[in-house]
């Protein structure tokens, strides 16, 4: 579903959202303001040159900007043209790269993988920047936490490299996600598969309970046994946050979670 290196190109098949975020906002130098500064912005602080995220363009945007070209070995005016934009923007093409398998469990490991490589993260406030847009369909903001969106994205672009059907159409919300998989018969508790933990499969979705018919946290789980698992998720962080800032790699204990059988 991308074209990054060794990736096959899909391009017709972007979600509305990556072609937001990939789309040129026009040549922007010193004394430019708006929404296509900001994404200039934000960028630059996802490559390390970082600066103020405020819609700006002042010298300091001009400086970050010109050290980013320079260090991609691109025309240095503080200019942001056609060229450097797409240098900015190309991990997202990256992410968007076709994983490997022909299985759903395999491919939505090696997405998540290709997502996981890139570090996605927020940027400019609680719960915004890029990636969180991509992952929410075009929304960001304090109040727009996206684990939920990160696995449904992994999930749906997997499922169009495979040109299948998702098992469950996904959501924005955990507690959704739950009762959409009791709908289609894929909800399972940890203790229900704790004799039978390789029924889950390789690849499945776990959901973090806060409560009897309460889910605060959710991502995907890879394989593991019936008391921990490894996992790909979003919005969180080194401490397991359900609203931390990153996609990160960790490794959960199975105890008080539920999970979303998807094969």
């Amino acid at each position: 579903m991308g074209d990054a290196e060794g990736g096959s190109v899909t391009p017709d098949k972007y979600p509305v959202a990556v072609y937001d975020e990939l789309a040129y906002p026009g040549a922007l130098s010193t004394g430019s303001k708006g929404p296509g500064v900001k994404r200039v912005q934000e960028w630059l602080c996802y490559h390390g040159f970082g600066t103020a995220i405020d819609s700006d363009f002042g010298s300091a945007t001009a400086a970050a900007l010109a050290n980013f070209q320079q260090h991609n070995l691109l025309q240095s005016n503080s200019t942001l043209d056609a060229g450097t934009w797409k240098a900015l923007v190309d991990p997202i093409r990256r992410v968007m790269a076709d994983g490997t398998g022909n299985q759903l469990d395999q491919r939505i490991s090696t997405v998540a993988s290709n997502h996981l490589a890139m570090h996605p993260r927020e940027f400019g406030g609680d719960n915004c920047g890029p990636w969180v847009r991509i992952y929410t369909g075009g929304r960001d903001g304090v109040q727009w936490k996206w684990c939920a969106g990160f696995v449904t994205f992994l999930l749906k672009q997997a499922c169009v490299e495979l040109a299948m059907a998702p098992p469950v159409p996904g959501s924005l919300s955990c507690d959704s996600l739950a009762a959409q998989a009791k709908a289609a018969n894929r909800f399972r508790t940890s203790e229900s598969v704790a004799n039978s933990w390789p029924t889950l499969g390789q690849t499945y979705i776990f959901l973090v309970r806060n409560g009897a018919g309460d889910w605060m946290h959710t991502g995907l789980g890879f394989a593991g046994a019936p008391r921990a698992f490894s996992t790909i998720e979003g919005n969180t962080n080194d401490d397991g946050s359900q609203n931390g800032y990153e996609v990160c790699a960790r490794t959960r204990a199975a105890a008080g979670k539920d999970f979303i059988y998807l094969l």
